[in-house]
């Protein structure tokens, strides 16, 4: 072998032993990269604006690949931890799901039934009472006679509502202070709540026959709070 042939042979060596060193660099920033990055996992991400207090439907988001160390202990890796739950709050198009973005849907306990009614959009419910929240139902009666006075009554306390409907229009027919029979427009919100029996039925009547069915928000803690005998009934004019 004379010292061409040397060289060259030395140079591939040389070329060899650079190629697994640098075969050696990537494999240890490949590692060093896995190391901080770890393993990925699914997580789910909104493709629209949901609206608080509606249910969450599967398709509604998109799964992406994320590594693991990079998202919450709160980030949903699975939908069924959110089927039939509700968001409490505005969700934005984009963002990653988190599991206290969704509360359980109140459900009906045992003795309970769910009941319906139109309430006014001009009482003020509308985009301030939600699911789970407790209201106290009030109703207001024309006099039936001269003799009688208008009067309003509470018709039933610490109501939970379980299912606040849309806006929606209506055109109800209904007798003026005349006697007179009137048509009124307007926009009314479907609320839903669980209720005994018993109540369910003086809400029944309320919508039937009163001429006005409003709301009151009880304050978040304030259940326990009870309205006193003498306040449940109100006539104008009279002495308290």
């Amino acid at each position: 072998m004379n010292s061409r042939q040397r060289r060259g042979v030395i140079l591939l060596f040389v070329s060899a032993l650079c190629a697994v060193g640098a075969f050696a660099g990537v494999l240890s920033v490949i590692r060093d990269v896995n190391s901080k990055v770890g393993p990925e996992v699914a997580a789910y991400r909104l493709k629209e604006d949901v609206a608080p207090y509606k249910e969450l439907t599967d398709d509604q988001f998109e799964k992406v690949e994320m590594p693991e160390r990079w998202l919450s202990e709160t980030a949903v890796k699975n939908l069924r931890e959110v089927r039939g739950k509700i968001a409490v709050t505005q969700l934005k198009k984009g963002s990653l799901l988190q599991s206290d973005m969704v509360v359980a849907r109140p459900e009906l306990k045992p003795g309970q039934q769910e009941i319906a009614i139109m309430i006014d959009a001009e009482t003020g419910v509308a985009g301030k009472i939600d699911p789970g929240a407790k209201v106290n139902i009030y109703a207001t009666f024309k006099a039936e006679n001269d003799k009688q006075r208008d009067r309003s009554e509470v018709i039933v306390e610490n109501a939970e509502v379980i299912d606040v409907g849309k806006l929606t229009p209506i055109d109800q027919q209904g007798t003026g202070d005349s006697g007179s029979r009137s048509r009124r427009q307007g926009e009314a919100v479907p609320i839903t709540f669980a209720l005994s029996a018993g109540d369910a039925q003086r809400v029944a009547y309320a919508e039937s026959f009163a001429t006005h069915v409003r709301l009151a928000l009880v304050a978040p803690g304030d259940d326990a709070a009870k309205i006193a005998p003498g306040d449940r009934t109100y006539t104008l004019g009279e002495a308290k």
